[in-house]
């Protein structure tokens, strides 16, 4: 197990999840090593990295943060009221609190009631949550949720539904197979009923991707979607709205533009979204697939040089 504080950050961090209290005993350990990042406002501002190798059967996720950061509990232990002096607040009408996530996806379950398993990638993040109160997927955690590193013998498979041009689908193939996830190409439409649930991928241009149900979610607003961008009929085609964490539009970019996001309905594996204004902006948002590019952001636009972590830096 390791430690680690990143320089020139103010300590860090709050939450607001409902747990009951932590069980006892430590079990048998899982093999790999988990990691634990804690961040603010969307990811921005970096606050703790650490890492534990093989958790024991026993190890929880407020476990595991109370081990690295120090914490308060309301409520019998039933809330984590401040990470490191950081609590929950109403601030200028805005709600902020702590949210995690756990390989990618965000929690539906209390903290003391998520088990920690080698190769999980935990992450808290502390955001103003009044205009998306879920963000159900996020890209932060790649390789994850594909790579299934905590999953063992019950993976699911990975699919790369490709909508239009193959070359961008080929990428992200390419992609994930520099982290050890191997895929499949397959031509959309996919059908969906009777299937075994797959991790998928939707790659292609945005009027394509469109009509699949859960990519629909995008054309709403980020209560809806978890999202802060949308796309708008434009003279021509569509462009790439960015907003900001009040929802309000910071900019909007047009040929050329490309989103990566993440998206989850009800407890159905979610989904990417490997998506543009068109054929280019798809293939921008395809060479977006690697830790350097996706680390610590719920989701990531590309338009020529310009590169957003959104949600964008504007009216919020």
């Amino acid at each position: 197990m390791s430690r680690g504080r990143l320089p020139g950050v103010a300590a860090v961090a709050l939450i607001a999840v409902v747990v009951p209290g932590c069980g006892f005993g430590s079990g048998e350990s899982s093999e790999g090593e988990a990691r634990l990042t804690v961040t603010r406002d969307y990811g921005s501002e970096p606050m703790l990295e650490a890492t534990r190798s093989e958790p024991s059967a026993s190890e929880t996720v407020i476990r595991l943060l109370d081990r690295e950061a120090e914490i308060t509990t309301r409520y019998g232990g039933g809330f984590v009221q401040s990470i490191e002096g950081i609590e929950g607040e109403v601030r200028d009408a805005r709600q902020l609190d702590w949210f995690f996530f756990v390989n990618g996806i965000e929690s539906p379950r209390g903290s003391a009631e998520v088990i920690v398993r080698g190769g999980d990638r935990i992450w808290w993040d502390y955001r103003d949550w009044t205009d998306a109160l879920r963000t159900p997927a996020v890209v932060g955690s790649w390789p994850e949720p594909f790579a299934q590193a905590s999953a063992g013998a019950e993976r699911l498979p990975v699919r790369v539904e490709c909508h239009r041009r193959r070359t961008p689908c080929e990428l992200v193939v390419d992609r994930l197979a520099e982290e050890g996830v191997e895929a499949t190409i397959e031509e959309a439409p996919v059908g969906q009923s009777g299937e075994r649930p797959a991790m998928r991928l939707l790659v292609g241009p945005w009027p394509a991707l469109r009509t699949d149900p859960l990519a629909g979610l995008l054309e709403g607003d980020p209560q809806s979607s978890g999202i802060f961008a949308r796309f708008e009929r434009a003279s021509g085609g569509y462009e790439l709205v960015a907003l900001d964490s009040s929802a309000a539009e910071v900019d909007a970019f047009g040929r050329g533009a490309g989103l990566v996001a993440g998206l989850r309905r009800g407890e159905r594996p979610p989904a990417w979204l490997v998506t543009g204004t068109d054929a280019q902006g798809v293939e921008r948002a395809a060479r977006l697939l690697d830790a350097e590019h996706l680390a610590d952001r719920y989701a990531v636009l590309v338009a020529g040089t310009v590169e957003l972590a959104l949600p964008a830096e504007g009216h919020g």
